[in-house]
């Protein structure tokens, strides 16, 4: 062997790159894995490379919510430019076609979520200790683009923010909850001992016992639309299925 870093490891620094790279840690390693060190080695580069491209282990996290809001754009780009769904900006979208717009809004936020459990908590958390104009503009792009199909469905301001709210809150709330830790010991064969029921006290917690195998199991796409139908139909007769 030659010593030499591999064409990978020659290529250019970019900030894509350096995001690229933390998210390939946490996806392996977990969040608390996740350092500018760690990132750096995954580069091949001294740890003082990173900070031209992004200057804190916070300005890394804030860099991993953008990067999984860009999959959901492009995501999403994709799939109406694969249907022929492109429509002009400011185009009039009936009922129907909304709420079929905020279900793949919806699945395509889970999907990219399912494919990075160990980050997608951030994207809950993080957009909130920072100014709504100070968030990354691929954050704001999936905000902007259910305003725009609010407006386009012609919903009124108050239907739109109460309807752009309860969205939010149940998709990303759904998410969380749904691909979070349950399983207590993975290696361990038998299902109780795999999910630490002997580790809640029967006489204390018995329902939740009950429910440990079941709540063990994802919810799925299926249960996050059902969902999002039912606040539809509660939040108003304009916007049910």
């Amino acid at each position: 062997m030659s010593g030499e870093p591999s064409a990978s490891r020659r290529e250019r620094l970019t900030r894509e790159r350096v995001l690229r790279a933390a998210l390939a840690v946490a996806d392996a390693e977990g969040l608390a894995a996740l350092s500018m060190r760690r990132v750096a080695v995954e580069l091949g580069v001294e740890t003082m490379a990173l900070y031209r491209y992004t200057e804190s282990k916070d300005d890394l996290l804030d860099g991993l919510v953008e990067t999984l809001f860009l999959e959901v754009e492009e995501r999403l780009s994709d799939a109406r430019r694969a249907i022929g769904a492109e429509q002009p900006e400011g185009a009039a979208v009936g009922l129907p076609e909304l709420r079929d717009a905020l279900h793949g809004i919806a699945r395509e936020l889970y999907r990219v979520a399912v494919e990075h459990p160990n980050v997608i908590s951030l994207c809950a958390s993080r957009p909130l200790t920072v100014p709504l104009a100070r968030r990354p503009p691929a954050v704001l792009r999936v905000h902007e683009r259910l305003l725009a199909l609010f407006r386009a469905a012609g919903l009124d301001d108050d239907a739109a923010l109460r309807i752009y709210r309860a969205f939010i809150s149940w998709v990303l709330g759904y998410v969380v909850v749904d691909l979070r830790a349950v399983v207590d010991d993975p290696d361990e064969p038998d299902p109780a001992f795999r999910l630490g029921l002997h580790r809640l006290p029967a006489r204390d917690f018995p329902t939740l016992r009950a429910y440990g195998p079941a709540l063990a199991e994802r919810g799925g796409e299926e249960q996050l639309i059902a969902g999002l139908d039912a606040l539809l139909t509660a939040l108003g007769p304009d916007t049910a299925a």
